[in-house]
């Protein structure tokens, strides 16, 4: 409870200050829009989903067809055909492409024949994008197998009413299959009038130009929240406040954990309002709630772990307002708070994932961008919450009364 009242002493502090507003909203949101001008040259013709190169050695038989159409339905990836040997394919692979999928000579003969042919696929499994781009090529093969298979189990079906099952037979079958994949068992048919339709129209280019500004404002000055939060405990020093808190009933425990949660509670109350302001943009951040709720959290549970460890190094205003700075302006550029990863090279997107910020990045662009669930949520989470209990950790040891 004392460490509540202290909390609450912080937060009157912080809002007294015409600088926290400021730096809590008036700025990101100021930066979304001018981000998400610079972003709408594409429009809404850009495709968010990751690039993958298909590589159709099998030169466009039954089944390498049927793949590639199963792959573009994906949600989450964009088969991209290339006709460049192997070797030049999987170089690009981290680089220009999330991964790469190769069809052998002769799969859809063999396949067909009731042999088990496996796929060639490429990706860093340790990265979210290959990862996330090596689960939907997987989805697309099995979708394909299970197609093939119900498809024999047809001509098998008519085989056994003494009836003959030719490839025709098979072929329809197979395309029957495939369809099956794209049709939900129950369907639900809404009528709008034209006025809500143009009005639900424009949300799909906002939500594609704002797809990166809005997470990636909300990433960087999250961390640039926590500057005012940090100066608080300077001044405290100086003022020999911590010292006089000593004498009264509370704790040294819960003067620090009373100083967290003032972080803690006033980052993920800006991470609220702009997940608001995002929405209101057309990004729909409320198609998987949970999830954005998850990643908001432990979000704020890293930089607030980041603001308390930058509280006890500064010993001046100054000091806090630098240390603030330097880790907002390094940890967005690396982790693609201003650009997708995607589009850089492989060694950066390493780099870039060895930070909290990318994972963040990756964690809300799997929900609002590739329209993934909340599993897609679950890695990036825990890499967070991983950093927010080490830096924790760091913090609760410089912590200094004197």
């Amino acid at each position: 409870m004392r460490s509540i009242d202290l909390m609450v002493k912080d937060l009157q502090q912080l809002v007294r200050n015409w600088m926290t507003p400021v730096f809590l909203v008036a700025m990101p949101i100021g930066f979304t829009l001018f981000f998400g001008m610079i972003f709408s040259g594409a429009g809404g013709q850009s495709d968010p989903r990751l690039p993958v190169a298909f590589v159709d050695q099998d030169n466009g038989s039954v089944l390498s067809t049927h793949l590639l159409d199963l792959l573009e339905a994906s949600d989450a990836i964009r088969p991209v055909a290339s006709d460049e040997s192997v070797d030049r394919v999987e170089r690009k692979v981290g680089k220009d492409m999330a991964a790469a999928v190769i069809v052998p000579a002769g799969y859809s003969e063999r396949v067909l024949a009731g042999e088990d042919v496996p796929l060639t696929v490429v990706a860093d499994g340790g990265t979210a994008a290959g990862s996330t781009a090596q689960t939907a090529i997987q989805a697309a093969a099995v979708r394909l197998r299970g197609a093939v298979k119900a498809a024999q189990l047809s001509a098998e079906a008519l085989e056994a009413q003494g009836q003959a099952a030719d490839e025709s037979f098979l072929m329809g079958a197979l395309d029957e299959a495939i369809a099956a994949w794209r049709q939900l068992p129950l369907t639900v048919v809404a009528t709008q009038s034209r006025a809500a339709v143009e009005k639900e129209e424009k949300p799909s280019v906002m939500a594609t130009r704002y797809g990166q500004a809005s997470p990636g404002m909300m990433v960087q000055f999250s961390i640039a929240g926590i500057m005012g939060a940090a100066q608080i405990l300077v001044l405290e020093r100086k003022s020999r406040s911590l010292q006089r808190l000593l004498t009264t009933a509370i704790s040294r425990v819960e003067i620090i954990v009373g100083h967290y949660l003032t972080m803690f509670v006033m980052i993920l109350a800006q991470l609220a309002v702009l997940i608001s302001f995002g929405q209101l943009l057309g990004v729909n951040y409320m198609r998987e709630p949970v999830a954005v709720l998850l990643l908001a959290v432990t979000m704020a549970l890293w930089t607030a772990s980041l603001g308390l460890l930058i509280g006890t190094l500064a010993r001046t205003e100054e000091q806090a307002i630098i240390f603030s700075l330097i880790p907002m302006f390094v940890l967005s550029a690396l982790g693609g708070a201003w650009m997708p990863l995607e589009v850089t090279g492989k060694a950066f997107q390493t780099v870039g994932h060895l930070l909290p910020t990318a994972w963040a990045m990756d964690g809300i662009q799997n929900i609002i961008v590739r329209g993934l669930g909340l599993e897609s949520a679950l890695l990036p989470a825990g890499i967070m919450l991983a950093y927010a209990v080490v830096l924790f950790a760091l913090a609760a040891w410089r912590f200094k009364f004197e």
